[in-house]
């Protein structure tokens, strides 16, 4: 795993233009003797395993793209492609899942059913490549999906879960509000876009502290405010752009309302014209309770020195969200940070990097969720063909 994540980490490819991971992935799969599919919705790879016994289909996914941002670790592996880096784990998500394959492949003819393992592509940038992996045909005959993140900033030693809403929906706004420009000696001459764009920023910080039931959640972030350039001069135009997280459907629209409402009366109040560019991103991440509940109890079950602990939800988003929109399953973090060996940076985050012993903790947690899955007396739903 080490080996096949240093090597990862030291190539990496940014979303939706992989071409040289997804290959060494396909390869890598078939060299263990596992049924292969690739070019999956655009540049994903699907491997299947199928056990020596009848049965129901489980997946498991992980993730392979990187980030736009220059690595400052130091690591005798870094980047060797400037400007783009391995910042979110998704290296060592690979790496988890291609040796528990190995594993898996070695033990095929005890295994009830089919395990499906699903290489995804383009996990950082919307709309992701789940998908259009999904529209391909990924989760045909599946049954049931599991998924996990490793993550930094929970220790090494901690599997976190959670039933219900884990990761959540995360959108972006850009709002451009156009005045007219003029002498900054003469305001009066002028409709200060700034002035009015500050007014709307101002304003929108009170969506969740005034409409929102103080008993869910959501955020309302401004991350970029862009105007003028001289000083004695009145910008006639201001750029601002937001993210907007939630967890459900029904606050994220009275949010878009909002916003719509704020900018629109601020404007008019001023004299300013606007254009509001609204984009829904990566729905939540709902696990199932169910398959939830079972992960909690086999994780437990396995021998090795971690907690398994329930956790508080994510405002990052994910797009694992649509895969248990089709069918029930469960995405769980796996603790990856060290503070003695100086593992304490976020993701995204130049100086990223996590504990590689938690790949082998991640390794077994779903390798044990999907036996155990194949394993259980359910009846098996309606299958669809897969690939032998």
């Amino acid at each position: 795993m080490v080996d096949l994540r240093r090597m990862l980490h030291a190539e990496p490819e940014l979303s939706f233009q992989e071409e040289k991971t997804p290959e060494m992935i396909a390869d890598y799969l078939e060299r263990l003797g596992v049924v292969v599919k690739r070019n999956v919705g655009g540049r994903g790879v699907l491997g299947y395993i199928h056990g020596g016994k009848p049965g129901k289909t489980v997946a498991l996914r992980a993730d392979f793209d990187a980030l736009p941002i220059h690595e400052e670790t130091g690591l005798p592996f870094a980047s060797k492609r400037p400007g783009v880096m391995h910042a979110c784990g998704h290296d060592g998500h690979t790496a988890t899942l291609l040796v528990l394959a190995k594993v898996l492949m070695e033990q095929r003819e005890q295994i009830e059913g089919t395990i499906v393992l699903i290489h995804q592509f383009a996990e950082e940038l919307a709309p992701g490549g789940a998908i259009e992996m999904i529209k391909d045909g990924c989760l045909n005959g599946v049954d049931a999906i599991f998924g996990t993140h490793l993550w930094s900033t929970m220790p090494l030693g901690q599997i976190g879960y959670r039933q219900g809403p884990i990761m959540a929906a995360a959108d972006r706004f850009d709002l451009v509000i156009r005045g007219r420009g003029g002498h900054g000696a003469s305001p009066h001459e002028t409709v200060d876009s700034i002035a009015v764009a500050a007014s709307i920023v101002s304003q929108l910080q009170h969506i969740v502290s005034r409409n929102i039931d103080p008993l869910k959640s959501a955020v309302v972030s401004i991350g970029s405010f862009h105007a003028g350039g001289a000083f004695n001069v009145i910008a006639d135009s201001a750029t601002i752009v937001g993210t907007v997280r939630t967890f459900d459907e029904t606050v994220q629209e009275l949010i878009i309302e909002r916003i719509e409402q704020i900018t629109k009366g601020i404007c008019q109040a001023m004299g300013a014209d606007y254009t509001l560019d609204y984009k829904k991103g990566y729905p939540a991440v709902v696990n199932d309770e169910l398959e939830t509940n079972h992960f909690v109890h086999v994780a437990k079950q396995i021998e090795q020195d971690f907690v398994v602990h329930e956790m508080d939800p994510v405002m990052g988003g994910e797009d694992f969200a649509y895969y248990l929109q089709h069918v029930p399953g469960t995405f769980f973090f796996t603790g990856a940070g060290n503070e003695e060996n100086g593992i304490i940076y976020p993701h995204h985050h130049p100086k990223f990097d996590f504990d590689e012993k938690a790949m082998l903790i991640a390794a077994k947690c779903l390798g044990k969720v999907a036996l155990d899955f194949l394993s259980r007396t359910e009846q098996v739903k309606g299958k669809e063909e897969l690939p032998s």
